[in-house]
């Protein structure tokens, strides 16, 4: 057993100072004096939070979970916590079938380890977030259009322990069937990289969709005329909406509006590519170059492209940009993605029952520890 004492507690509806939160592989309680037996770990004042959970992220330094063998899911999974990262989604791109169908066999067996009690690797993997092949060639952004494909039920039916979010673009031919049936079989489904009007958008939320991929990118232009599909994932309280709080692909004007209009919907993500962390330079993207300079990633034509961002920095951005508490971006970043996913019963909070996924963070939220089923994985 053990207790983090003098540290700011975040849970779902405020900060709690002058407790003590107590664990071992789960959350034990919030008490006011820690267990007689507990290792006593000192905060020094710091916050304490539920682990951050990145449900997009396609790679960094150099790794593309694309691309990833095992090994290099693991040396990802070590490196996430660096970041506040306890459990993550790696996030493939549109690509032949076949070799998505080798992306989830080894996201599959990195889940299966990475679920054991005895872990030890770093960031616990829920699954994947296949961010295409179902997509629409008019809203692709650095994806491959050969590789685009009709929706095609079928296809998931034998990953559907593994892919816990697709993004589908609903207005392309055999969306809405492949919606239904996606949702039958337990998936996530979010539509993006897509140029469906609202009502297309509509139509696909009563098909089940939940969830928007990275809102306002690779989506038509919120219009007052034609408001699309970021008009109607605004209006609609069913929908979670990602995020990329980098200052780049959302103008920080906007995220005090997404805040006030998605307040328990919003999702920070990071979308961070495999240049992420590494040196300005141009870089391949399975096929695509892509130039990296300072913070922004865009295509050689100009457009703008994935993001460098982590998840620690979105916190700080968020908080920054839109004015509102830290333990409400927290939420962002934690509580509400393990909802959008269905992971909530184990995942996001700081509550009793649920996994002892925690981190340490300073006052400018900077990762001081980071804690995984109850393991301290990462020190500063």
């Amino acid at each position: 057993m053990k207790s983090i004492v003098n540290g700011r507690i975040l849970i779902p509806d405020g900060v709690i100072d002058q407790k003590v939160l107590t664990f071992d592989q789960r959350i034990a309680e919030i008490a006011s004096e820690p267990p007689e037996e507990a290792e006593i770990i000192d905060a020094k004042g710091c916050y304490v939070a539920p682990g951050l959970i990145d449900v997009h992220c396609h790679g960094f330094m150099g790794w593309d979970a694309s691309r990833a063998s095992v090994s290099d899911l693991k040396s990802m999974c070590a490196h996430q916590v660096r970041t506040g990262v306890t459990s993550w989604l790696p996030t493939t791109l549109t690509l032949p079938w076949p070799e998505l169908e080798k992306c989830f066999a080894a996201i599959r067996e990195v889940m299966r380890e990475s679920a054991l009690p005895e872990w030890r690797g770093g960031a616990q993997v829920l699954g994947c977030h296949a961010e295409g092949p179902f997509i629409s060639p008019r809203r692709k952004g650095a994806q491959c259009e050969a590789y685009i494909q009709r929706p095609n039920p079928r296809r998931i039916k034998p990953w559907a322990n593994v892919i816990r979010l697709i993004t589908v673009a609903p207005e392309v031919d055999g969306a809405l069937e492949f919606i239904r049936a996606a949702k039958r079989l337990g998936i996530t489904v979010s539509m993006g990289h897509s140029d469906a009007t609202a009502e297309q958008a509509f139509a696909a939320i009563e098909a089940g969709v939940t969830h928007v991929t990275h809102t306002f990118n690779a989506m038509a232009p919120l219009n007052h005329h034609s408001p699309g599909l970021a008009g109607a994932a605004l209006n609609d309280d069913r929908v979670y909406c990602e995020l990329i709080a980098d200052g780049l692909h959302v103008s920080p004007l906007l995220l005090p509006l997404m805040a006030r209009l998605k307040l328990h919907r919003l999702v920070l993500i990071t979308d961070s590519i495999q240049s992420a962390g590494l040196p300005d330079g141009v870089y391949d993207q399975l096929g695509v170059q892509i130039r990296m300079e300072g913070e922004t990633c865009r295509l050689m034509d100009g457009t703008i492209v994935g993001s460098t961002l982590t998840m620690d920095k979105a916190v700080r951005n968020f908080v920054r940009f839109s004015g509102i508490p830290v333990w409400r971006a927290v939420n962002m970043a934690s509580l509400y993605p393990a909802r959008a996913i269905g992971m909530d019963d184990r995942k996001g909070a700081l509550q009793r029952g649920k996994d002892a996924d925690i981190l340490i963070a300073d006052r400018h939220f900077n990762i001081r520890a980071t804690f995984v089923g109850g393991a301290c994985v990462y020190k500063a």
